[in-house]
């Protein structure tokens, strides 16, 4: 089993196949419009704008758990990160990462690669990096900020014929 076996909802309310980004590094982040730590978008957008070309794809997943700190609907998240944030990756339908009603790609994301405080989500901002072949590598916690771990993207997408990194 991998994050290639799992289909999530778009913002409006579509099936996605992860299978859509196969071969791709994913970096997937559950976010908050409202959340103090919302700056990090702009990192996240950075990473995207620099990396997408070279097979990096950030995702993000709304999350109203925290302090109800996702009150923008669905259907107006993309425009509202655009304009707020120049997000211009995809953000997916909202869901929960905690509790029963928490989607099965999360179940599988904190199953693969437990946090600090054990598998449950601490915050707005988790981070987790997969590799190309769909399988959790690292978990970031919300405090690190993304720019901090380019350097394990620049490693997943390293060339497979030389091991060199790409861009």
């Amino acid at each position: 089993m991998n994050v290639y076996d799992f289909t999530v909802k778009t913002s409006r309310g579509e099936a996605k196949s992860l299978a859509d980004y196969r071969g791709q590094v994913l970096l997937i982040v559950n976010t908050a419009t409202g959340c103090g730590l919302a700056p990090q978008f702009k990192e996240l957008q950075q990473l995207s704008e620099t990396y997408k070309d070279a097979g990096l794809t950030v995702l993000g997943f709304p999350c109203n758990q925290f302090r109800e700190q996702e009150p923008v609907k669905d259907s107006d998240m993309q425009e509202a990160c655009q304009i707020n944030f120049g997000v211009t990756f995809p953000l997916l339908g909202k869901i929960n990462v905690n509790g029963p009603d928490a989607d099965p790609l999360y179940k599988y994301l904190k199953k693969e690669a437990s946090g600090f405080l054990g598998s449950s989500i601490k915050w707005n901002f988790t981070k987790f990096l997969v590799n190309t072949e769909g399988h959790v590598v690292k978990r970031f916690s919300p405090a690190t900020k993304p720019l901090k771990f380019e350097a394990y993207i620049r490693k997943l997408l390293a060339d497979v014929k030389t091991g060199t990194p790409v861009v």
